[in-house]
């Protein structure tokens, strides 16, 4: 794997405040695929270009937006068409409380100044989970936990609410109760065509329900995305190989965004960002801190690997019946 340094732009967007310095940026190059699924395709530089960016939220949502901006305007100049941020790139909040007090509705101010970024640069961007204050805001005082996916004119072209709500005990890692303050979405998104490929849209926790990613797939993904905040006992354990299997399953190209580092006094994330391509090969990901990686999307190979291996048309439901049940 090849891997390089970039340099900052010399200017930044006029909604940016100067004087900051930009997170390191390490980009990671595409890995060679294994020898025996080598296909012929496109001009490696013909190919869509996306990045993924990782980041450190705190409960500061100014400092956020400049940090997740420098790295959307980076990744616009290093020539992607589009950026993925992890979820809560708007912040990260100390208690249920104050998650509350900070979120915003969708046409709040700080998905305003997202939209203008996405139209100045020219580029796609995918917001990883933000904390959104819904119609039922004044009846639930709860949020959701909202994927925003906008297109290069800043404009809404979908999004997904969170529908696996993180409410679990991991010894060493502490309770997390996200359902204290957020709202369970009700539906799936449809894939969206996007300049990368068709888009399946989920967030963190949702990757550990195989059935999500393998409903997306059958509505015609060809990339899922769980931007995340991953914890740092589960992510060592589960991170990597839940990516991975989620990719070999569906036979659709993996991206997460994730948050990593410690954002507050009782908060940490695991980090290590990632693209997954659909025969399970890492081909991109992030090193320790906050920055971005770059790969390349080939549709190509994607469908060489769905006509050598044709898991869909091998399914047998009639066999499986309702996966969804709980246990008994």
């Amino acid at each position: 794997m090849l891997g390089f340094i970039t340099r900052p732009p010399r200017q930044l967007l006029s909604l940016l405040c100067t004087g900051n310095r930009l997170p390191r940026i390490s980009v990671l190059c595409t890995q060679p695929r294994p020898r025996a699924m080598e296909v012929s395709s496109s001009t490696s530089w013909e190919l869509p270009l996306v990045a993924v960016c990782q980041v450190t939220s705190t409960p500061n949502k100014q400092e956020n937006f400049k940090t997740c901006a420098e790295l959307v305007l980076e990744a616009a100049r290093l020539g992607a068409c589009l950026a993925f941020l992890p979820e809560a790139f708007d912040f990260i909040a100390r208690n249920p409380a104050e998650t509350l007090q900070l979120s915003e509705p969708l046409d709040g101010d700080l998905l305003g100044r997202y939209s203008q970024l996405a139209r100045e640069c020219g580029i796609w961007l995918s917001l990883g989970g933000f904390h959104e204050r819904g119609q039922d805001w004044e009846q639930t005082q709860k949020i959701y936990n909202c994927h925003v996916l906008l297109n290069n004119k800043g404009l809404v072209v979908a999004t997904y609410r969170k529908t696996h709500l993180c409410d679990v005990e991991i010894p060493g890692q502490g309770p997390m109760r996200e359902s204290n303050s957020t709202m369970p979405g009700t539906i799936l998104e449809p894939p969206i065509s996007t300049p990368a490929g068709k888009v399946g849209l989920a967030i963190c926790y949702d990757m550990r329900f195989p059935e999500l990613s393998l409903k997306l797939a059958q509505a015609g993904a060809e990339i899922l995305t769980y931007p995340s905040a991953f914890g740092s006992v589960t992510g060592p354990a589960h991170w990597e190989v839940l990516l991975r299997a989620r990719a070999i399953e569906s036979q659709c190209y993996v991206i997460a965004a994730a948050q990593c580092g410690r954002h507050h006094e009782t908060r940490t994330s695991y980090g290590h960002s990632m693209v997954v391509d659909p025969w399970g090969t890492v081909v991109a990901s992030c090193s320790e801190g906050p920055g971005l990686c770059l790969a390349r999307i080939d549709l190509n190979f994607l469908q060489q690997i769905r006509q050598h291996l044709p898991v869909f048309q091998h399914r047998r439901p009639d066999l499986y019946g309702n996966l969804g049940q709980p246990l008994s």
